[in-house]
């Protein structure tokens, strides 16, 4: 698979279903991404929608340095920078907004459970600082490597692995202190 690649190949030549399938794939992690920075889903959403309108408008060019999730939360990354830079302000998320934005797995028997964890871990989660946040989502919730992290939040690779080890641990205390059980994991 090449991550939207031939889909945004596509609408550069004029298919403009690839852009709708970019947009169906990436809408929801892109702006569960910028989330992470921007702390309101309203400036999150408004950043995601900007960030598409980009790639239809502007027509960046994509290299293939990186994968192609990674150029685009890239580009959405310095579109939700840039608004707050205009914005001046910071807006917090409710823990029931968050959670209603995060898709969740359709099993039946196993679907309060995995709320119940998602609920509480995502809570964690928001009690770390803004770039532990940052990277834990990136790395669990939108599987990218360190390599893609470290793009994305323009670090280096050995800085990358130092603070994704440091957010780990953070994480792991506040779960211990929010009361998360390790048992039957």
């Amino acid at each position: 698979m090449d991550n939207g690649a031939s889909s945004y190949r596509r609408f550069l030549d004029g298919d403009n279903s690839g852009l709708r399938d970019l947009i169906e794939e990436y809408r929801l992690p892109l702006q569960m991404f910028i989330l992470s920075i921007v702390k309101s889903n309203e400036t999150a959403e408004d950043a995601a929608i900007e960030t598409f309108v980009k790639l239809a408008s502007k027509k960046p060019r994509y290299t293939g340095k990186a994968s192609f999730k990674t150029w685009l939360f890239r580009i959405g990354r310095n579109t939700a920078v840039d608004m707050l830079r205009k914005e001046r302000k910071t807006n917090t998320v409710s823990i029931e907004e968050m959670n209603g934005a995060v898709p969740s797995q359709p099993s039946p028997e196993d679907m309060y459970i995995k709320e119940e964890r998602n609920r509480l871990l995502v809570s964690s989660m928001k009690k770390l600082k803004s770039e532990y946040y940052t990277m834990l989502w990136l790395r669990y919730f939108e599987d990218m490597q360190v390599k893609e992290i470290a793009s994305v939040i323009k670090k280096s690779e050995g800085n990358t692995k130092v603070l994704l080890s440091r957010a780990r641990e953070a994480l792991k205390n506040q779960l211990g202190k929010d009361g998360f059980d390790y048992e039957d994991k």
